[in-house]
């Protein structure tokens, strides 16, 4: 299943936004020049939505272009492919290999042929533009820009991006994840779970030496910033992130397609939790949990739906009651999510099987579909409340 095809890009907007009002003039016009040429393509790639495109199988092939500065695709240069030499080009070298170990990862964990399951090849331009402060996956190809030098680096520099770039094209293939409110901060989680995964991967390190940072390496040292985002510690990878962690924060606004790159920490803090709950490798049961749970998601699958679909695939997984699915249970209620029906499922495990035909059956029966009744109440408050912002919206002509 195939979503729109749009522009996904690396770091998030209100870093650049910020950068505006940096006291440094060459800072502030590379993010306006970023910002600008973001905006753009996203025009050009919804032109193109509108034809119908190809992705050639090639059992995942990568093939790397310098596009010397320039924006033109069509311009740009041979610079490393399957069957040549290592470029004397650093930049091309480390994006081939992270495309390369991206791909291997899929494959070799999941079982999948490249990004779309069918072998789609995997394209990469390098040097693109002048200073340009991101890196993005447009549904064909993935380009890297060189970043300004003075807050950004190279943006190749970095797996755990360039595998969350790659990864939004598996959404694409499989969900389709609708890039707006839950449904879009879903899609940036999932990317953000699969760039830790493959950079943890790489490294083979456990959940406990994993450091849960995406893209530490983008800033220059001159930057007061771990990473773009903590997903141990959403909200705390630079003194002003705005990464909520918990549902009572959750951030409702219209920037952001609704605050898809802020809502994320959310489900990001989950999937932390319940890799740390579980031990081992992230990328073992808690990866094989979440993979199998975005292929059986929607466009629109809200938080709600994919955490009860995360605790039903750990279920069919590993068993009722097993220790990953009460990892799973445990994190998203850390986080303010409670699985639908998760308390008499619970009893079940614990052995407290009571006759439905008894006095005490019919409480704790009526008692769940209580909780089912309030779960539902409260989804149906959190529409009331989007649906009210966007007649106030309208009312006010914005």
């Amino acid at each position: 299943m195939a979503s729109e095809l749009r522009v996904n890009c690396a770091i998030p907007p209100y870093i650049l936004e910020e950068l505006l009002e940096s006291d440094d003039s060459e800072v502030r016009q590379a993010a306006l020049n970023t910002l600008l040429t973001t905006a753009r393509l996203r025009g050009e790639r919804t032109v193109l939505a509108a034809f119908p495109g190809a992705t050639t199988p090639g059992n995942g092939r990568r093939t790397v272009f310098d596009c010397r500065s320039g924006t033109n695709l069509a311009l740009a240069v041979l610079a490393q492919s399957e069957d040549g030499q290592p470029s004397s080009d650093s930049a091309a070298n480390r994006a081939f290999d992270a495309l390369g170990k991206t791909r291997d990862f899929f494959q070799q964990i999941f079982a999948r042929n490249s990004i779309d399951g069918q072998g789609m090849r995997l394209d990469g331009y390098i040097h693109y533009g002048e200073k340009y402060n991101n890196a993005f996956w447009d549904g064909r190809e993935m380009c890297f820009g060189d970043g300004d030098g003075i807050v950004f680096s190279d943006l190749t520099g970095s797996i755990s991006v360039i595998a969350h770039e790659l990864a939004h094209g598996v959404t694409e293939h499989t969900a389709g994840l609708a890039y707006h409110d839950q449904s879009g901060a879903l899609n940036e989680s999932v990317s953000d779970v699969f760039g830790t995964l493959v950079e943890q991967w790489t490294l083979n390190q456990t959940v406990e030496q994993a450091d849960w940072l995406i893209g530490r390496e983008v800033f220059t040292p001159k930057v007061q910033k771990d990473a773009l985002r903590s997903m141990k510690a959403p909200g705390h990878a630079w003194e002003r992130d705005p990464q909520p962690d918990h549902m009572s924060n959750y951030i409702h606004m219209s920037g952001d397609h609704g605050g898809v790159h802020y809502n994320s920490g959310i489900p990001n803090k989950a999937f932390y939790l319940t890799a740390t709950a579980i031990g081992g490798h992230a990328w073992e049961a808690p990866g094989m949990i979440w993979y199998e749970s975005l292929k059986a998601s929607n466009s629109e699958t809200r938080f709600q739906e994919f955490a009860d679909t995360t605790c039903r695939k750990a279920e069919d997984l590993y068993g009722t009651g097993s220790a990953q699915q009460q990892a799973v249970l445990g994190a998203w209620q850390q986080v303010g999510i409670t699985i639908t029906g998760a308390a008499a499922g619970a009893e079940r495990e614990q052995g407290r099987m009571v006759d439905k035909s008894s006095d005490a059956g019919r409480q704790d029966s009526v008692a769940a579909v209580a909780r089912q009744v309030q779960t539902l109440m409260g989804q149906v408050q959190e529409l009331s409340n989007d649906v009210a912002m966007l007649k106030g919206r309208v009312a006010s002509g914005r």
